[in-house]
């Protein structure tokens, strides 16, 4: 079944048996030993920096992960580490200015957009979604006409998450076919609701569900009367000139440079590579392409305040409780999380098949995204390790415990 962490983070994962592979894969730990490195500032946090390596060499090693990139930013520059290999034919590494499919990450961009919209009072955070989506929402309990803009950016709309009633082995036979959004919207619909204690509404409990942020695409082209990429694109992608980010649609390459993505669908499976992929499946809950460098700028123009008006962030930053036990709170698209060294960041993770990804910025300038290139099938703590990547990656040259 699918795991919490993995669902929280990501647009799509396989409900099939994964387990830690019994070694790496052939070659990897050689290139992994020698990991490369790009900066693009000297950094003088050695032991973070240390740090930080080893968790790139554990990722291609003992979680079995090809390849690996985290990327830092803050006020006296940026770095670049990498691990392991982008194709495990040809044993290239991986690139410093990779791209890759970002999956949930897609999320901040999309609630960005939405509350962009309630910035011009064209869009009612707290208005039913029946207004905008008048009969779109119905059916087996769920109803669009108790159910606010709000509770979708949230996750408390109780709506059934669609991926649990896709079957994900036929996605891997034919990864170029293309989805339909409302079907999809559709195959969540012809199910109850996820609430799980009796007579709970929406608005009571939260349950991750990618149902909402495809609803939530939808919405965004009801009232602009263009495609939510487009907005995205207006929006965000052009005024913070994120060159390397796209949102594909049927495409099912990766434009620039790229590591391949690979699953791995089953116990001791052989890799599948499934770079050539149409995202149209994932939507507006996780298609879009982008880089480490360029999702640090946009999580840095997002948490500073550089893309919403200061009540329309507020909203965003108004955070409830995910009911895990990492501290991990859920915004309107953007998570906030303790970190180690003190205070908290914002942020996402993200899968789809191929790739995983987790990014975060605080309010004081520090960013940093990690990719890895499988997904599903690498250890379970590749999870783990991906997000203590981040928080290294964010307490970079910071005192422990400090405020």
């Amino acid at each position: 079944m699918i795991k919490y962490k993995r669902a929280l983070g990501g647009a799509l994962t396989l409900a099939v048996a994964v387990g830690v592979m019994g070694g790496g894969l052939p070659g990897n730990a050689a290139i992994a030993a020698t990991m490369a490195e790009s900066t693009t500032a000297q950094s003088t946090h050695t032991a973070d920096d240390a740090q930080l390596r080893a968790l790139m060499h554990r990722l291609t090693t003992a979680d079995g992960v090809p390849g690996a990139l985290v990327a830092t930013r803050d006020g006296h520059g940026s770095a670049v580490l990498t691990s392991g290999v982008a194709d495990v034919d040809s044993q290239a590494p991986v690139r410093g200015d990779s791209r890759f499919r970002i999956g949930s990450m897609t999320k901040p961009f999309v609630a960005t957009v939405v509350l962009e919209l309630v910035g011009e009072h064209r869009v009612d955070l707290d208005a039913p979604v029946e207004r905008y989506l008048p009969g779109v929402v119905r059916g087996h309990g769920n109803d669009g006409r108790v159910i606010t803009v709000r509770m979708l950016l949230q996750h408390t709309s109780g709506l059934p998450d669609y991926l649990d009633h896709l079957n994900q082995q036929d996605i891997l036979k034919d990864p170029l076919a293309h989805h339909d959004t409302r079907d999809l919207v559709n195959l969540a619909l012809a199910h109850p609701p996820t609430f799980e204690k009796p007579g709970a509404k929406p608005g009571s409990e939260w349950h991750y569900s990618n149902t909402n942020y495809l609803l939530a695409g939808m919405l965004i082209e009801k009232v602009t009367g263009h495609s939510y990429g487009e907005e995205i694109g207006r929006r965000i992608i052009e005024p913070l000139g994120l060159h390397d980010t796209s949102v594909p649609g049927d495409a099912t390459s990766i434009p620039g440079p790229y590591p391949r993505g690979y699953v791995r669908p089953g116990k001791d499976a052989p890799l599948m590579d499934i770079t050539a992929f149409n995202p149209s499946v994932a939507g507006a809950s996780g298609e879009m392409i982008s880089s480490s460098t360029d999702l640090n700028r946009f999580l840095d123009a997002l948490v500073r305040g550089k893309l919403l008006r200061p009540a329309q962030l507020k909203a965003m930053m108004k955070t409830r409780s995910t009911g895990s036990d990492d501290g991990r709170e859920y915004g309107l698209g953007l998570e906030s999380r303790p970190l180690p060294c003190g205070g908290l960041y914002w942020g996402h993770g993200g899968d789809v098949f191929g790739y995983q990804t987790a990014g975060g910025a605080t309010a004081d300038g520090r960013q940093a995204t990690v990719m890895t290139n499988v997904d599903p099938g690498g250890a379970d703590a590749q999870d783990d390790d991906m997000e203590a990547a981040v928080q290294t990656g964010l307490c970079e040259g910071r005192p422990a415990h400090s405020q």
